[in-house]
C-alpha cells in the first residue's frame, strides 16, 4: 500500500509544481518576461524557463504529445495561431505544460479516489484513464470557445469601427494615424488587435505586412477582405467610400446570421412542446390497447 501512495503523492506534487508555478503570487516572472511585450521579435512569454531542468525536458514532449491529441481529437488549427488571437499570454509549450499539470492532477485524484474505494478493475481502469483525458479536453476546449467568441466579437464590432476608419480616412487622416487613434478610443477586442497592428508598424513592419499578419491570425473573411480594401491605401482615391460600403456588407451579413439563429431558436421551442403533447397521448393510447390486449389472450 506503501508504494502506491507513494506514486500519488508524487504525480500530485509534480501537477501542483507546475500549476502553482503559473500563478503570479506563487512565483514572480522573471525581468525577461515582463520586458518582452516591449522588445520586437520576442514572443510574450519565453518558451521554458531555463533555470528549471525539468520543464526543459518537459517542454517539448508535453508540446508535441499534446499537438498530437489535440489532432486526433479533432482539433486541426495551430495552437499558436488561438493564442496569439485571443492574446494570450502563454506560448504554446506554456500552454502546453498547463494542460499537462491538469492531466497530472486529475490522474492523481483519481488514483486517490480508486485506492480509497478500491472499484471493480473495469471501473478502475476508466477512472484512471478518463480523468486526465477529461481534464486535457476542457483545458482545450475553454481555448477553442475563446477563440470563436473572439472572432465573433470581431465580426459584431467590424462594421462600426469599418464606418469610424473610413470617417477619419475621408476627413484626411493617414492610415497609420487612423489605426492608431480607432486603437486607443474603445477597449473591444477590435481596438486590442489594432494597438497589436500598430505596435507592429512601430516596431518596424510596414502597414500592409502588420495587416495581412492581423488578417492571418483572426481567420475571419471580413477582416481579410477588409485588410485587402486597406492595402489600396496608396493607389485608391475614395478608400472612405471602400471601407463604408465594405462596413455594410458586413453588417448585412451580421443580420443574416441573427435571423438565421432566431429562426433556429424559434423550431427548437417546438421540441419540448411536441414532446409534453405526445407523451401524455401516448399514455392515454397505451391504457386501453393493453386492456384489449388482456381481454383477447384472456379468452
Amino acid at each position: 500500500m506503501r508504494q502506491p501512495l507513494s506514486l500519488v503523492l508524487l504525480l500530485a506534487w509534480l501537477g501542483l509544481t507546475l500549476l502553482f508555478s503559473e500563478l503570479r503570487w506563487f512565483r514572480r516572472r522573471p525581468l525577461i518576461d515582463r520586458v518582452r511585450p516591449y522588445l520586437f521579435g520576442l514572443s510574450l512569454r519565453s518558451d521554458v524557463d531555463e533555470s528549471h531542468a525539468i520543464l526543459r525536458v518537459l517542454g517539448p514532449l508535453a508540446r508535441d504529445t499534446g499537438a498530437a491529441a489535440a489532432r486526433f481529437s479533432g482539433v486541426t488549427e495551430d495552437l499558436a495561431t488561438r493564442l496569439e488571437r485571443i492574446h494570450s499570454p502563454f506560448d504554446p509549450t506554456s500552454f502546453r505544460l498547463r494542460q499537462l499539470g491538469w492531466a497530472t492532477a486529475a490522474l492523481s485524484g483519481a488514483l486517490l479516489v480508486a485506492f480509497a474505494t478500491y472499484p471493480p478493475i473495469p471501473l478502475f481502469v476508466l477512472l484512471v484513464a478518463g480523468a486526465p483525458v477529461l481534464a486535457f479536453l476542457i483545458v482545450e476546449s475553454q481555448l477553442s470557445r475563446q477563440s470563436k467568441e473572439w472572432k465573433r466579437s470581431l465580426v459584431l464590432e467590424l462594421p462600426v469601427v469599418s464606418e469610424q476608419l473610413g470617417m477619419l480616412l475621408s476627413a484626411g487622416f493617414s492610415l497609420g494615424a487612423a489605426l492608431q487613434r480607432l486603437s486607443r478610443r474603445s477597449g473591444g477586442v477590435l481596438a486590442r488587435d489594432l494597438q497589436k497592428v500598430v505596435t507592429r508598424v512601430a516596431h518596424g513592419l510596414d502597414e500592409k505586412t502588420a495587416l495581412r499578419e492581423w488578417a492571418t491570425t483572426a481567420d475571419v473573411p471580413a477582416v481579410g477582405r477588409l485588410v485587402g480594401i486597406l492595402a489600396l491605401n496608396r493607389d485608391a482615391g475614395d478608400l472612405g467610400s471602400l471601407i463604408t460600403h465594405e462596413a455594410r456588407a458586413v453588417r448585412a451579413e451580421v443580420h443574416r446570421d441573427l435571423v438565421e439563429i432566431i429562426e433556429k431558436r424559434g423550431q427548437q421551442v417546438w421540441i419540448p412542446v411536441t414532446v409534453a403533447t405526445l407523451v401524455p397521448g401516448l399514455l392515454f393510447l397505451a391504457v386501453p390497447f393493453t386492456e384489449a390486449l388482456r381481454l383477447f389472450t384472456s379468452t
